[in-house]
């Protein structure tokens, strides 16, 4: 499994905006082979400020198979406009994992 990590910094005064667009993106980015699961999280001390989580079986699911897709041109239609900065995209492997 590969993390893909991203912190999304979305224009001020668009949040709302960027939460309700990410709904309907997250329809692409799920139908893509070697996709698992996603998150979307929302930073407490900036308002604008997002983490995106997103598992993939094997890094050429993003890079590949996403990123060459009909499916991402659709995510960034919807989404790509509300960056400033455009984010950085990290993908990572578990090293050590504890669980309560």
């Amino acid at each position: 499994m590969v993390l893909e990590m991203a912190i999304l910094h979305v224009l001020k005064g668009e949040e709302l905006h960027f939460e309700n667009d990410f709904a309907i993106a997250s329809l692409f980015i799920q139908s893509i082979s070697g996709y698992i699961s996603h998150s979307l999280r929302k930073c407490i001390e900036e308002e604008n400020k997002y983490l995106l989580l997103v598992e993939w079986e094997k890094l050429e699911d993003h890079t590949i198979r996403f990123r060459e897709s009909e499916s991402y041109l659709e995510w960034k239609k919807l989404l790509h406009h509300y960056y400033n900065p455009f984010p950085i995209v990290e993908h990572y492997e578990m090293v050590v994992e504890n669980k309560k």
